[in-house]
């Protein structure tokens, strides 16, 4: 195994690994039409939304075992895992076409988004991590890039499994190819997870100082407010807004598609922008959209608010990691799972706690969009808690001398 962390071939490793895996993550959902008609898998809506659960539960766990498997086995072969569950999780999708309609599919979608959600906790976990390592000084530009390619991965899957019906099943099978090549490339090219990735194997596992709590608050606070969009959009506009399958379908298209440009503008901000002043917008301009997403009754407005929601969702995740990398970074990899598995916390909230808020409380949708401005609302706080007192050195580095920035010199540092 060679080394190539910070190299071309380390690089395009982490990169690509990053776009297979928005695809693959998106793929179920970008299918909900086949999965849901009478002529595909006939799922009614209660089956289809249980159908997620796996997925959220072992993305949870793996996320969280991240750091405990690093421990043992290295962070690389963590990444590995996930790569091989990803693959588990498109093979079993085309499988399930063999006995649709029928009790078999119906256990083989349990188990290919279980895989998935184990895939997506361990694969992002790491690359997160490898992101960050690839160019010591941008930090934040790496692990943005990683995030923008990943986002463009869900943008394109809805467009790619519309544009290959009713030969859908060959997005699975693309993504197949990709992540057969990126576990080849991954045994040969050995990744840098940095200098303080975290413990190894025989060493304690790392304490969770008190202010990574916040950061953990806000990643799931952040996934709260982006399920609200990416979840619950098709039934609100052609449900209670009655704009049709079509505007639905492209007011989440453009939220998707949205947070993926948010992500590359974010990324290409000069030095003189302040990563710490586009992290306290972004919470406001959820608070915002989430307000625009509750009003909109035509299908410009619709498509236009939700366009507005993904960009101020865009760097949210991204920079919340990035951040808590480089002021606790004896955490690494414990750091960027507990992250993911916050993230995953807030998804479960949104997508299992929505119609349970609105039975118990006779809400709309339009006004569950009003709570979830209220949630965006405490995310704003946190993130001023965060940036205040951002620039405290990690408490168990003692000594340790900080490394400055190339590109955003007022956020923590990271080694």
């Amino acid at each position: 195994m060679r080394t190539g962390g910070g190299t071309g071939a380390g690089a395009a490793l982490v990169y690509g690994t990053g776009l297979a895996q928005g695809l693959a993550l998106v793929c179920f959902p970008a299918a909900s039409s086949i999965l849901t008609a009478p002529t595909g898998y006939d799922l009614s809506p209660s089956r289809y939304g249980l159908m997620f659960a796996p997925q959220v539960v072992l993305a949870i766990t793996a996320a969280a075992l991240t750091p405990v498997l690093a421990r043992r086995w290295t962070l690389q072969r963590v990444l590995v895992a996930g790569l091989v569950a990803n693959l588990l999780a498109m093979v079993l999708l085309v499988l399930s076409q063999a006995p649709a309609p029928s009790g078999g599919a119906y256990l083989l979608l349990l188990a290919a988004t279980g895989a998935l959600g184990f895939g997506f906790g361990s694969c992002v976990s790491a690359l997160n991590t490898f992101a960050a390592a690839l160019v010591p000084g941008r930090e934040d530009r790496s692990v943005l890039t990683l995030n923008v390619l990943l986002g463009l991965g869900t943008a394109l899957a809805p467009m790619l499994i519309a544009v290959l019906l009713p030969r859908w099943w060959l997005l699975p099978v693309g993504v197949c190819v990709g992540l057969v090549l990126a576990i080849a490339v991954a045994w040969r090219v050995r990744l840098d997870p940095g200098p303080a990735a975290g413990p190894t194997a025989g060493t304690p596992k790392a304490v969770l100082p008190g202010r990574f709590w916040w950061y953990a608050a806000a990643v799931v606070l952040y996934g709260i407010t982006e399920t609200l969009f990416g979840n619950w959009s098709s039934l609100y506009l052609s449900g209670q807004r009655g704009l049709g399958v079509a505007t639905a379908s492209a007011a989440l298209a453009a939220f998707w598609a949205c947070v993926t440009v948010g992500r590359v503008i974010v990324a290409v901000l000069p030095a003189r922008i302040p990563a710490t002043a586009v992290y306290l917008l972004l919470p406001v301009l959820i608070v915002g959209a989430n307000v625009a997403v509750s009003g909109a009754s035509t299908a410009a407005t619709a498509v236009l608010a939700y366009a507005a929601a993904g960009l101020a969702c865009s760097a949210m995740l991204p920079l919340s990691i990035s951040f808590a990398g480089r002021e606790f970074p004896r955490l690494g990899a414990t750091s960027a799972g507990e992250l993911i598995a916050g993230y995953q916390i807030g998804y479960g909230v949104a997508a299992f706690g929505v119609a349970p808020l609105m039975a118990a409380t006779g809400l709309a949708l339009s006004g569950v969009y009003l709570v979830g401005a209220a949630v965006a609302a405490v995310l704003a706080a946190v993130a001023a808690v965060i940036t205040r007192s951002g620039r405290r050195p990690d408490p168990s580095v003692p000594a340790t001398p900080p490394v400055t920035t190339a590109t955003r010199s007022d956020v923590p540092e990271r080694p």
